[in-house]
């Protein structure tokens, strides 16, 4: 009945003419007018009405279609007549939740029988709306009817109409609850006596989202959960911490009081008690045991969200079953969103985006947002332009369910349907959780200079746990006595730790995450792989089923790296790449790559995932090595950085066992996802002692394509670049790329590495390199003029550079006193092998640094001091590079090789004397 006309429009003449149409031909007439006269027959078999006159009946069958609207107006538009504000505004109300637009009564609804309108035979469609009014406008708003599949909309219906929905909490449930709201509001409330002025982001006005976490993760471990995955922002978060996570409330205090924890960070930077992490193991009703971990998250509200999706999808994998194979079942993840963040933020709608694609699905996420109807200062509408805060979610198919704060036994409702919708469909469900903000943004400030009337209403109102008490006493559950003897005891116990804490007694263990380091980049790691190995697995990924044909052009192109593993070489950077994996693959290490058009590679040189023209199937080679024990995955990603790249970085950091390497379709299009980059990849260890193996590819070098994607900024991740918390480096051959890939994977120690990619080297066939390169030492971090010819003792100037430049200088065929070293790995800086390469050229009286970008960008303000520091005070260090610019190249082809001629020609010149200069 979801899509009959709207009644107001009717006309009995209409009426009968399409009744009649239908009496000619059933199928003559629209789907929704042959459900209507359906239900206008079974009405004839229950009230006797003559069916044949369709005239006569025309007034009456108009009542019936009136009704079935107004039906269908509460199952859509309920919502909106819900009292979702705790502090009494009132719903904002629907037209259409009323008889009169459907052009009947509430009387006229007592003469229609319920079976027309497919309710019980002995109730009366005014009694069938009585019931959807209580279940659709009462307690709970539901919006479902924007989801495309017909499935999902009836199961909602379903679930709410028949009560297959638990609603109705046991007496020892509503006990459990209001325990648990005492706790959450008396540890606010003391702390704001204990440590008045402190920030600490209250939970207060939303304090049913403690419990109702506790409810998810019970229910998912019921469900067959052993991980739950939670993100959220500050608020709240400590009140999360105590009671859902479990951190020792000895501990909190302690942080209060300056104690800073103990941690394996690479410095004593650590970070606020109300970014922090925390993991647990959380026992449920039954002697489940279920792991909590709450993921790190800085002051940048939403950008943990593909974080845990990252994190999720790592855990939710099965070891020894085909690449890609998850067990959503297993790890729920959970997002609690701010109510002007999450239509705010554009991460949040890219990490909804993310939530239906094969490589980056995790079978439903639990999203509950913390509507405190405000944000900071800004009202919402402000701050959004939708009514609902949720609104964006309908977007993405998500079904909603609105509930007010105040009411417990409704928060624990909507968590039980979001579950149940979870392990039915595998997909996400959104709460939006409408409270109030009993503080201000935090506790220093003063709310009412903004929101006067807002908080003067929230002064006056009582807390969560005082409404829930209330209830509570008037149902006889408990009785007012009781309520206060809860609170008194949850605050007496407080009192007892606080004292303890105070006086140096206290047993407060710090969290120390799992140190992760390991070694240290000094390390010797065996990257070297056999020829024979290398062969053999190189002709393992030139083999594909027999049914399967790849377009020829690309089997003629991919047949030449059967040469290229022969005596002329000429393995190119996709070539070497495709080794590294398949070498890591047989040791046991999982290879997982994602990235705009990355199966193919931007510039076509990877094609790591073959497609049949005639079938339409692909074969991804990798994926089919007989002795890989690792797995292989690689998947194009949406058009989106700053989601992606927070999902890959939770991806490595839940799975050690995994070389995680995101590629940028160009270098610069990492800028998107800069917050990422700040926040979690080069601070997380000092901030969180967290660990990460990311691998970031970026395309870098100047081929005259114009300033944009021409510089990845290399001199961003540098400036980030302290306490060995990242590697930057620029390699500038495939043997190069090859151990490196390598040594990240194996490492003992993780942190992310930063690649500088090559475009223009992809193919050139002078920086191709031979199986011997692969097969025999490692990667350098410096390297040293090959020439032939170049004596050290005869060489007047040494020229460093990185990267693309070296070959436009070596294509000039510089002199004999000129020697051009490659710094191939820029941090940890290489102190010893500069030195080393210095003492060598001991009669260098002219030491430059050349670059092709501009002065400001590059690498040059990095290694300036650090070659100073190396060269010492007996002569001068040389920039030679494009000047100090505010873009990073020219727009034009003729500039920039008019420029890129004088970079090389100022590099190459004859050395300057001494006694000239």
């Amino acid at each position: 009945m979801s899509d009959l006309p709207i009644t107001s429009a009717f006309n009995d003449g209409y009426i009968a003419e399409m009744y009649e149409s239908f009496l000619r031909d059933p199928a003559s007439v629209d789907e929704s007018w042959r459900q209507f006269f359906g239900f206008a027959r079974r009405l004839a078999g229950t009230t006797g009405t003559t069916i044949g006159a369709p005239t006569a009946d025309a007034t009456y069958l108009r009542k019936v279609a009136g009704a079935a609207g107004l039906v269908q107006a509460i199952r859509q538009y309920g919502h909106l007549d819900v009292q979702l504000d705790p502090l009494g505004s009132p719903p904002l109300g629907a037209a259409e939740l009323k008889p009169e637009f459907h052009g009947i009564t509430e009387q006229d609804l007592a003469t229609i029988p319920g079976a027309a309108l497919g309710f019980d035979a002995d109730a009366t469609a005014a009694d069938a709306v009585a019931r959807l009014r209580r279940l659709y406008s009462s307690t709970l708003g539901f919006e479902f009817e924007h989801i495309e599949e017909e499935a999902e909309r009836d199961w909602f219906r379903r679930v709410i109409e028949q009560g297959e929905m638990r609603r109705t909490m046991t007496p020892e449930e509503k006990k459990a609850v209001l325990h648990r709201l005492t706790e959450v509001d008396g540890l606010e409330r003391f702390l704001g006596r204990a440590y008045q002025g402190y920030k600490r982001f209250s939970i207060e006005g939303t304090d049913a989202l403690v419990p109702m976490i506790d409810i998810a993760v019970e229910r998912a471990a019921t469900m067959g959960a052993r991980e739950v995955v939670i993100g959220m922002a500050h608020r709240g978060r400590i009140n999360v911490l105590a009671h859902v996570l479990r951190k020792p409330i000895a501990t909190i205090f302690g942080e209060f009081e300056g104690k800073h924890p103990i941690s394996n960070a690479a410095s004593d930077t650590g970070d606020v008690k109300y970014h922090l992490g925390f993991r647990t193991e959380y026992e449920v009703a039954g002697g489940e045991s279920v792991h909590v971990m709450l993921v790190p998250n800085p002051s940048h509200l939403e950008f943990v969200d593909p974080v845990v999706e990252g994190v999720a999808r790592a855990l939710q994998r099965v070891r020894g079953a085909a690449p890609g194979t998850l067990d959503p079942a297993s790890v729920l993840p959970i997002l609690v969103h701010g109510d002007s963040a999450f239509p705010g933020e554009g991460v949040v709608a890219e990490t909804f985006n993310l939530s239906h694609l094969r490589g980056y699905t995790t079978g439903g996420t639990l999203h509950v947002i913390s509507n405190n109807q405000v944000g900071f200062t800004t009202d919402p509408r402000d701050a959004r332009s939708t009514y609902y805060a949720s609104d964006l979610a309908k977007g993405f198919e998500v079904p909603i369910v609105h509930v007010n704060g105040d009411d417990a036994e409704a928060c624990a409702a909507a968590v039980w349907l979001a579950l149940a919708y979870r392990e039915r469909f595998g997909k996400d469900f959104l709460i939006d959780l409408v409270g109030y903000r009993r503080h201000g943004h935090n506790e220093t400030d003063e709310p009412a200079y903004t929101q006067p009337r807002l908080y003067a209403a929230i002064k006056s109102h009582p807390a969560p746990r005082e409404v829930w008490g209330k209830r509570l006493v008037e149902e006889g559950v408990v009785t007012a006595e009781d309520v206060a003897r809860i609170d008194a005891e949850v605050q007496s116990a407080f009192e007892r730790v606080h004292a303890q804490v105070k006086a140096g007694t206290a047993n407060a263990p710090d969290h120390v995450p799992g140190d992760q380091r390991g070694a240290t980049d000094g390390e010797q790691i065996e990257t070297a792989v056999k020829a024979d190995q290398l062969i053999a697995l190189n002709e393992r990924m030139l083999t594909w089923p027999a049914d399967f044909h790849p377009i020829a052009k690309l089997a003629r192109q991919l047949e030449r790296r059967r040469a290229a593993v022969g005596e002329k070489g000429g393995i190119d950077w996709g070539h070497a790449e495709a080794l590294a994996w398949a070498s890591l693959l047989v040791q046991g290490v999982s290879i997982r790559v994602t990235g705009q058009d990355t199966e193919r590679g931007t510039f076509s040189h990877r094609q790591a995932v073959l497609h049949d023209p005639e079938t339409g199937a692909t074969y991804a080679p990798l994926a089919h090595i007989p002795a890989a024990a690792g797995a292989f995955e690689i998947y194009n990603s949406p058009l989106s950085e700053v989601a992606v790249l927070g999902f890959e970085y939770g991806y490595s950091v839940a799975a050690a066992d995994t070389l995680v390497q995101w590629e940028a379709q160009f270098g610069d299009f990492a800028n998107v996802a800069q917050p990422v980059i700040d926040q979690f990849i080069v601070s997380d260890r000092a901030k969180w002692g967290q660990d990460s193996a990311l691998v970031l590819l970026l395309p870098h070098g100047y081929e005259g394509q114009g300033p944009e994607h021409s510089s990845a900024r290399l001199e961003r991740f540098l400036q980030l670049a302290a306490e060995n918390n990242v590697r930057v480096a620029y390699p500038s051959t495939p043997a190069q790329y090859f151990h490196i890939l390598r040594r990240q994977a194996l490492a003992a120690e993780r942190r992310p590495l930063v690649l500088m990619q090559p475009k223009s080297l992809l193919r050139l066939p002078v920086a191709a390199s031979h199986l011997d390169d692969l097969a025999t030492g490692g990667f350098r971090a410096v390297i040293d003029d090959p020439r032939e010819g170049v004596a050290p003792d005869q060489v007047r100037r040494l020229v460093l550079c990185t990267g693309k430049i070296y070959y436009d200088l070596i294509a000039q065929e510089p002199s004999s006193q000129v020697a051009i070293a490659r710094v191939e790995q820029l941090y940890p800086w290489p102190h010893d092998a500069i030195a080393a390469l210095l003492d060598r050229y001991s009669a260098v009286e002219d030491v430059v640094w050349a670059q092709e970008e501009p002065k400001n960008m590059g690498a040059w303000t990095f290694v300036a001091p650090r070659l100073r520091a190396a060269v010492g005070n007996t002569m001068p260090i040389r920039y030679i590079g494009r000047p100090e610019r505010a873009s990073p190249a020219e727009g034009y082809a003729s500039s920039h090789n008019e420029q890129q001629a004088a970079i090389v020609a100022a590099a190459l010149a004859a050395p300057v004397a001494a006694e000239a200069r």
